[in-house]
């Protein structure tokens, strides 16, 4: 019986293979990794400062943040270079982003979905309409089962537009 055959690394994956937790990474993936560190001095940096960064973020450490973005700043990725120069000038809300137990995440996907909905509906549905969509989407969502993408035809209530 022959091992399945390991996916190809594309950058999606290669980021999600850095950022799991190292509990959860199974044998290959981590031998993957460790490869690429072997490979290439500037993705094994790279890959620690984001392993780090991760972990700085999801045991909510702020003391480690500065020894962190000094780390970053002198990277030799003009990527990490930026972030840690971005991060510092917004200090008191990442300490806090670190810090609370609060996310943006869920305002942001409503905001989120909103703007999706409007771009699809606009020129095609007047006010009224598109505020009865608005209110009726999280029903459909909830009913819909999991893992199924919502359809993007018109509802049932728009046809007779």
């Amino acid at each position: 019986m022959s091992e399945p055959e390991t996916p190809r690394l594309t950058p999606r994956r290669a980021t999600w293979l850095v950022l799991r937790r190292p509990e959860t990474r199974e044998a290959r993936d981590a031998q993957v990794l460790t490869a690429l560190q072997g490979q290439h001095p500037a993705f094994a940096e790279a890959m620690s400062l984001a392993q780090d960064f991760a972990q700085l973020v999801r045991s909510q450490q702020p003391d480690q943040l500065e020894p962190w973005l000094e780390r970053a700043a002198a990277s030799v990725s003009e990527a990490f270079q930026r972030f840690a120069k971005r991060l510092r000038e917004d200090d008191a809300s990442v300490k806090a982003g670190v810090t609370l137990p609060w996310s943006h995440g869920p305002v942001e996907g409503h905001i989120n979905r909103l703007k999706m909905l409007k771009r699809q509906r606009f020129g095609r549905a007047k006010l009224d309409r598109l505020s009865r969509r608005f209110l009726l989407a999280p029903e459909r969502v909830q009913d819909q089962a999991p893992g199924q993408q919502t359809p993007l035809e018109a509802p049932a209530w728009d046809a007779a537009a």
